[in-house]
């Protein structure tokens, strides 16, 4: 049974005055290397720090971000990281994976010189054809819905590299939904672009010719006394080529 105050799948709930202080503003690096309690400062590609926080699943923790409660220069300065990490994989059409890829996807279609973008919905017009759907889920998400394209979008996929795009790749299940649906009109994927890789738990079923590139990269935590300690080798800084392994200390 919950506690009041507990969210089944996020725990704790924190204080309503305290909820909107994380993703504000970049800070310098304190040199903390934890337990973490409820909150874990990640490195940025430019050394900074963005304070995220901590959410307990059970056995392990994990660091939270979500894309439409930062602040707009925050969001500004990931979307430029973002574009540049994917430069080097030739896309030619972004698609913005919703809710809140879609918060990326326009700053990362004009950081590559795109004029615009394709934004999958997860709510159906009139016009839209079953076709051009499929189910989806999140690990924030959990209740099946489906993901849904225009069919007047497209002619801008057509024979177009396209480039899928969220804010954060965590269990993987959103982005295999949208791998799903772009193959489904003929256009796989040259990568997936993130702001935050969220350890490596979607690894396993993650379609091996599908590149994934990272803005930034966080660990999976383990439970100990005093809080949550990062688990060693556990954030995939591999995906993240602005970061250096200094970047990542």
């Amino acid at each position: 049974m919950l506690r009041c105050g507990e969210d089944a799948t996020l725990g704790a709930i924190p204080p309503r005055a305290e909820i909107m202080e994380f993703w504000q503003a970049f800070t310098a690096p304190t040199g903390e290397d934890g337990p973490f309690t409820d909150r874990y400062p990640a490195p940025m590609p430019d050394g900074s720090r963005l304070v995220l926080p901590l959410r307990d699943y059970g056995e392990i923790g994990v660091a939270g971000f979500i894309a439409n409660q930062a602040a707009i220069v925050v969001a500004q300065r990931i979307g430029g990281w973002m574009a540049e990490a994917a430069r080097g994989l030739g896309a030619e059409i972004v698609v913005g994976l919703p809710t809140l890829g879609q918060v990326f996807a326009p700053a990362v279609a004009q950081g590559l010189g795109h004029a615009n973008w394709v934004a999958p919905g997860w709510s159906r017009k009139r016009w839209y054809e079953e076709a051009l759907s499929v189910p989806a889920s999140s690990s924030t998400a959990p209740a099946e819905r489906r993901l849904w394209l225009d069919p007047r979008l497209l002619p801008r996929l057509a024979g177009k590299r396209a480039l899928l795009v969220d804010d954060v790749i965590s269990t993987g299940s959103s982005a295999l939904a949208g791998v799903a649906l772009l193959d489904g009109v003929g256009a796989r994927p040259v990568g997936l672009l993130v702001g935050m890789a969220q350890g490596g738990r979607w690894r396993a079923t993650w379609p091996a010719d599908i590149p994934v590139r990272a803005a930034f990269a966080t660990p999976i935590f383990a439970r100990v006394s005093g809080g949550w300690m990062p688990r060693a080798g556990s954030a995939p800084y591999d995906l993240c080529p602005l970061m250096s392994g200094k970047d990542a200390a």
